[in-house]
């Protein structure tokens, strides 16, 4: 080999050498760019991981806010709940993230707040439904309750009309008088003289009062404080007693004024004060004090 093929090789080794430092050299920073690259993004796909954690967290708390009544929409919101918590754990437990399981994600979140946004507005428009309910049940009750206090006032309005009624229909006796007569029916002026006793008195006027027969009883009490009485079967029903009396009559009633005499025969005829009181339809219509000479 002469000098000149000799300075040639070497020639051609420096420019192999040179060659090959050149490549090594772009093969070491594309090396590096590439892990530099890659950390990046791993670090980016980890930020991303940790904020769809967060957003997938914010959405179980959401929906455990969730409550309602109605039991169809607590079983599917119990369903999608432990859909997230499943979610949650796939994604926690994540060893190979890639911009497109991140994505996938992404979608899935996306669907899990969509469900949940329209149990909230089912929720809502059942509240909703509820209140207007509730606020018609209570205007129901408050008018149910007006409803009875008025009809219980118009009852009680009746009962004393009733009672009105009745009190003012009672048939009253006035200017009672007790007589001492003979056997001729003349009146005597000693009492000791007289064979039996007349009561006289006037049934009043009553427009509200039932016309008809009706059965008027009196019962005489002597100076000694006796009733005057035939028979002890002579009674009539007061105020749920059974009391004796004196002397009866049927009369015939027509809302008019009727006067009334009443005999009573029998023994016990004194001088003294007697008290006299008249019976009618189950009420006492009238009493006085007459002294008999």
């Amino acid at each position: 080999m002469t000098e000149y093929q000799s300075d040639n090789s070497i020639k051609g080794y420096k420019i192999i050498v040179i060659i090959l430092a050149v490549i090594l050299a772009a093969l070491t920073y594309l090396y590096f760019t590439q892990v530099k690259e890659l950390k990046g993004d791993r670090q980016e796909l980890m930020v991303q991981r940790d904020t769809l954690v967060n957003r997938l967290t914010g959405i179980m708390t959401d929906f455990d806010s969730l409550k309602t009544e109605n039991d169809t929409i607590s079983a599917n919101l119990l369903i999608e709940r432990q859909r997230a918590d499943s979610i949650l754990q796939k994604l926690q437990q994540e060893r190979s993230l890639s911009y497109a399981k991140i994505n996938q994600y992404e979608k899935e979140l996306g669907t899990l707040r969509t469900i949940m946004q329209n149990y909230v507005r089912q929720i809502d428009s059942l509240n909703t439904l509820n209140q207007t309910l509730i606020q018609e049940n209570l205007t129901y009750r408050r008018n149910e309750n007006e409803l009875k206090l008025r009809a219980s006032m118009a009852e009680e309005r009746a009962k004393e009309l009733d009672v009105k009624v009745q009190q003012g229909s009672v048939i009253l006796a006035r200017n009672i008088a007790l007589l001492a007569l003979n056997n001729n029916d003349k009146e005597v002026t000693r009492a000791n003289r007289a064979a039996r006793l007349r009561t006289d008195f006037v049934l009043t006027a009553n427009e509200l009062a039932t016309p008809g027969d009706r059965t008027v009883y009196v019962r005489i009490i002597g100076p000694d404080g006796y009733l005057l009485a035939n028979s002890s079967d002579n009674v009539f029903d007061f105020e749920g007693e059974r009391l004796a009396y004196s002397a009866s009559r049927s009369i015939d009633y027509q809302n008019e004024d009727l006067g009334v005499n009443i005999y009573y025969n029998g023994g016990g005829i004194t001088g003294g004060k007697y008290s006299v009181s008249v019976y009618m339809d189950g009420k006492l219509i009238g009493t006085n004090e007459i002294i008999l000479k």
